[in-house]
């Protein structure tokens, strides 16, 4: 406890010393998640990252948030502690397939969720987290063919909430595509009384939404939705705010298991269960507390996105915080 405690206390003193910030996802090892100066889901941190007056941005996620933050704000130093974390999902399409494909549909709008490479975003014309997908498609004319990427579980979800046609990508989160029906089923019946909350990214998602359990679902993916029933879709941040706001005491979450930690601390009257136990992300887990002292002392692993690219990827991620603030 001494010795970890000692590697947090340099953490804070190199970052005050070196004006740098500390930024962290909900799906990191608890110990980051309590040395971060902000937490969050990949909305909330892109729009922390564009208006910290930090120098140092260092940024305990994988690899395609570090790049989102040097895109907004390509001033500043950011840094990843472990260059190996990646994502599965961003690996998905890659720039050159989506060129492809936009080739097969000459003029549609491409919405690319964040969890994507630089390059891909800069071929896109917006970018959408969890929270603000269902908006972005919204926002977009009713007379536009939309091209959807790279999550088919969110595309699904946000089509069927907003009655849009989409030509969805079939890529998927692994640890999210995990997470099935049947695994809700069955805390369901462990719990009967818990209310089910569910990240969009879900391979259970597009068929709790068609069929339901035990009720209707519906939910548009902020801090606001939910269904006729005790199935909830959210992101991330909105799963914090639902489960602040809510009467019921006990929650099944379908999504990474780092998410428990702050469901928690933000709600120790309440009890949180995992849809899976193994819903792990072994890219998030990478990052320690000595890779993050590491990372300050030695101002490493910068992430920094060519010029001409994030110019472009910019364009996408500002329309999507202009429909979003």
């Amino acid at each position: 406890m001494t010795e970890r405690k000692s590697v947090a206390e340099k953490i804070d003193f190199l970052r005050k010393e070196k004006n740098a910030v500390i930024l962290a996802h909900n799906y990191q090892i608890p110990e980051v998640q309590d040395i971060a100066d902000f937490t969050g889901d990949s909305l909330a941190l892109s729009q922390m990252a564009a208006t910290t007056e930090a120098d140092i941005i260092v940024f305990c996620g994988v690899h395609f948030m570090a790049e989102t933050a040097s895109i907004i704000s390509p001033e500043k130093k950011v840094l990843i502690p472990d260059l190996k974390a990646g994502c599965t999902l961003a690996d998905a399409i890659t720039a050159d397939q989506l060129r492809a494909w936009k080739r097969e549909h000459p003029g549609a709008v491409v919405v690319s969720y964040i969890n994507t490479t630089a390059e891909v975003k800069a071929e896109s014309d917006y970018c959408c987290t969890s929270s603000n997908a269902v908006k972005v498609v919204q926002s977009i004319p009713e007379d536009k063919e939309i091209l959807f990427l790279p999550d088919m579980f969110l595309g699904a979800y946000a089509a069927r909430v907003t009655g849009r046609k989409l030509h969805i990508w079939p890529g998927e989160c692994h640890v999210h595509a995990g997470i099935r029906t049947r695994d809700l089923e069955e805390m369901e019946s462990n719990h009967p009384g818990a209310e089910l909350v569910v990240h969009p990214e879900c391979g259970c998602t597009t068929s709790l939404m068609y069929e339901g359990m035990n009720g209707s679902a519906n939910g548009n993916g902020n801090g606001n939705g939910n269904g006729n029933g005790h199935i909830k879709f959210l992101s991330t941040g909105g799963m914090i705010k639902h489960a602040v706001t809510s009467k019921a005491k006990e929650f099944v979450i379908a999504t990474e298991t780092g998410m428990l930690h702050p469901l928690r601390k933000a709600n120790p009257d309440k009890t949180f269960y995992p849809a899976r136990e193994d819903a792990v992300c072994r890219f998030m887990k990478m990052i320690t507390l000595e890779k993050v002292l590491q990372s300050l002392e030695e101002e490493v692993y910068e992430v920094k996105v060519p010029e001409d690219t994030a110019r472009l990827a910019k364009k996408s991620i500002d329309r999507m915080l202009e429909i979003t603030v």
